[in-house]
């Protein structure tokens, strides 16, 4: 990493707090055009975050978040002073997202990439029946719940978490397949996956049973096979400060009670 960062861009979410904390830093350390910046200083929250994480995905532009949403788990505390130094010494790590695939009813391909999650979700009152493949083996022939996901480490201290799933360190080379609410099998608590494997979930009862799949943000509606990997090319540059690093985060996760 460089020892500073000249060239820095600064981009806020549309609440006022994040706005009047995006013209405290302009004031203080100036802003350019983000692509053309060494580094994006993003402003916001968590969902914030991951938008900007996806517009500059595949830049090689790192992001530095500093939290001016709710929870932040992603962000950095705000500080305005010293923003160049906590740059210079920020961390740096890599996120790979998951690549989704997914066929709609009408035989439609929907191509998405998702940093946190993939979720597939019953559309009614029915439950969902899906059937999950992994690696080309059928690995579960019939699962009955309202839904179930696969996750990347940086997904997995959200809704993954809230669905009871498991926390995934950033750099562990795993995925969490988690159930949500499922009937049957109903004690299944879901697998943790090496992210080289390639999981196909297909939808049983289509017409009676229908489901949506989620990527992150995007949204296919009716879908009857979903194929989830982790993506070849894309990738996002993500800092931390070093004495708040996602490692600690994830160990201070998990000894909350």
């Amino acid at each position: 990493m460089q020892p500073d960062f000249p060239a820095i861009a600064i981009v806020a979410s549309d609440t006022d707090q994040a706005e009047r904390a995006a013209q405290e830093l302009k004031a203080l350390y100036g802003s350019i055009d983000p692509r053309s910046a060494d580094i994006v200083v993003a402003l916001g929250g968590d969902g914030f975050m991951l938008q900007t994480l996806h517009s500059f995905m595949g830049t090689g532009i790192p992001i530095y978040g500093m939290n001016q949403g709710t929870v932040g788990f992603l962000m950095n505390e705000f500080r305005a002073a010293g923003l160049r130094e906590r740059l210079a010494a920020a961390v740096e790590n890599e996120i790979r997202p998951l690549e989704m695939i997914a066929i709609d009813s009408d035989g439609n391909e929907h191509v998405a990439l998702a940093i946190n999650e993939v979720s597939i979700f019953r559309q009614s009152y029915q439950a969902a029946r899906l059937k999950i493949v992994i690696d080309e083996q059928v690995r579960m022939e019939e699962l009955i719940c309202d839904g179930v996901m696969v996750a990347t480490p940086t997904g997995s201290t959200a809704y993954n978490l809230s669905a009871q799933g498991p926390i995934i360190p950033l750099d562990a080379p795993l995925l969490a397949l988690t159930p949500v609410s499922a009937f049957r099998p109903r004690r299944w608590r879901g697998a943790l996956l090496p992210n080289h494997q390639t999981v196909v979930i297909e939808t049983q009862e289509p017409e009676k049973r229908p489901v949506n799949a989620v990527a992150d943000h995007i949204e296919v509606k009716s879908v009857v096979k979903v194929t989830i990997r982790i993506a070849r090319e894309a990738r996002s540059l993500i800092l931390f400060d070093k004495d708040h690093s996602w490692d600690e985060r994830i160990l201070a996760e998990q000894f909350r009670y």
